[in-house]
């Protein structure tokens, strides 16, 4: 009997997961049950992939880099990723503020519905955080980026993920150091390396064992904690709008994928669609790139000296998800508080959302940080910032699935196309958790 496929798997799990979570709801005794019982499989799911995100950025990049055997290769690889992530980040902020400015959703707001969610949200402590995180980042100096990614102690820096540019910049550091030093002085080095790649690798695979019960709890979790169903029915049309421009993405990366690349683009999404559903259920970047990578490198056929780079760079200053719905998000809020936004304030939108997601922790929630950032660049007024984040604090999270799926599709893309350009876009070569079995028993 032929095995059903994994993305089947997930799916099934996350809608079981959603039918559950609202079967949940209509019991009294259900919220806690979900809590204490179901929600923390999804959170040792979510640990273990977070767990092992460090250890693959440090053994594939190094390993990647020191199979280069030349640095200049390393260099094209390096330019061409970094303009590719910033022309698709700018695709995507256009699109969303396209879409803004005709849809108008703002302007269907009613005063009643903004009072009822300034009375819900505007003193919740998640938005008076995001306004304080916002406000130290960007009371930081002009070149803070360059300097926070440059580690005083690498081992501390292995210890946060969320510090992943101090351990990419450590690593490729350490890459190019192996190289300069010459193959044969490398070679044990790079052996211990390139093992334990493998073992991480077969880390992976043996955790996705568990994804589709983990994506079960994830969402059941969710729907339980979820808002007001009135306050979500009121901004229907502004989360239509952020889908519609996600969806207007992926139609974009496909599109590029196919004429670029020459690869199907169904198939293109069937291999990463694992890696889009934990995205969904986890919303994050980080957690999910353990997969993005075995599904990139294995199932699309992109070389490790190109997904090694390319994909945990990704993760730190890919968002385009997220820059599709600050420039939704600030438009509406502006729509519907009456501030002007004319075509100038737009264009530094634009550039602000862009620099914005440049280093912006790839965790759960960081887009409304980078939405006050963008907000305060336009000159809103600082006593409404909290009104306007109560706006949307009500669907934050949903689109923050949506949009993570947006992100790691990004990075998927952009892997594959930076592999073809430099000829190391190859056949797939698919590995089971169970292919070295029969060696050790």
């Amino acid at each position: 009997m032929k095995k059903m496929e994994l993305h089947w798997q997930i799916l099934i799990g996350m809608i079981l997961g959603i039918v559950f979570g609202f079967a949940m709801t209509q019991i009294s005794w259900g919220n806690e049950f979900v809590s204490d019982w179901i929600k923390p499989l999804g959170t040792i799911f979510v640990k273990l992939l977070k767990l092992i995100a460090i250890p693959l950025i440090l053994a594939s990049l190094i390993k990647g880099i020191s199979d280069l055997k030349d640095i200049s290769k390393f260099r094209n690889i390096g330019v061409r990723t970094i303009l590719i992530y910033v022309g698709t980040t700018i695709v995507a902020i256009t699109i969303g503020l396209i879409l803004v400015n005709i849809i108008q959703p703002g302007n269907g707001i009613s005063e009643d519905t903004i009072d009822r969610l300034t009375a819900t949200y505007a003193n919740d402590s998640g938005v008076t955080s995001k306004i304080a995180e916002a406000s130290r980042q960007k009371e930081a100096g002009p070149l803070s980026f360059l300097e926070n990614m440059v580690p005083d102690n690498a081992i501390k820096s292995m210890g946060d993920n969320g510090l992943m540019l101090q351990v990419i910049f450590f690593t490729i550091f350490m890459g190019i150091s192996m190289l300069l030093i010459g193959e044969k002085r490398a070679e044990p080095l790079k052996k211990f390396f390139d093992a334990l790649n493998d073992v991480v690798l077969k880390m992976v695979d043996l955790i996705m064992l568990s994804a589709p019960i983990a994506v079960f709890a994830l969402l059941a979790s969710v729907v339980v904690s979820s808002s007001d169903p009135d306050l979500l029915y009121a901004l229907l049309k502004y989360s239509g709008v952020v889908v519609l421009g996600l969806s207007l993405m992926i139609v974009f990366y496909i599109f590029v994928v196919s004429t670029y690349a020459r690869l199907n683009p169904f198939w293109f999404l069937k291999q990463i669609s694992p890696a889009q559903l934990l995205a969904f259920s986890t919303s994050s970047s980080a957690a999910t790139l353990p997969v993005t990578m075995e599904r990139v490198e294995e199932h699309i056929g992109v070389d490790k000296e190109v997904s090694s780079f390319v994909l945990p760079v990704g993760a730190t200053i890919n968002m385009d998800g997220t820059s599709l719905y600050q420039g939704v998000a600030a438009v509406f809020i502006a729509q519907a508080l009456d501030f002007n936004l004319d075509l100038g304030a737009q264009l530094v939108i634009v550039l602000t959302a862009l620099l914005a997601s440049i280093g912006s922790a790839a965790v759960p929630g960081a887009g409304m940080v980078m939405l006050v950032i963008v907000l305060e660049s336009v000159g809103f007024p600082a006593d409404k910032l909290a009104i306007g984040l109560a706006l949307i604090f009500a669907v934050d999270r949903p689109l923050d699935m949506c949009r993570t799926i947006i992100n790691i599709t990004g990075d998927a893309t952009v892997a594959t196309v930076v592999a073809k350009s430099v000829g190391k876009l190859g056949q797939p070569h698919v590995e089971n958790w169970d292919d070295h079995l029969e060696e050790v028993r």
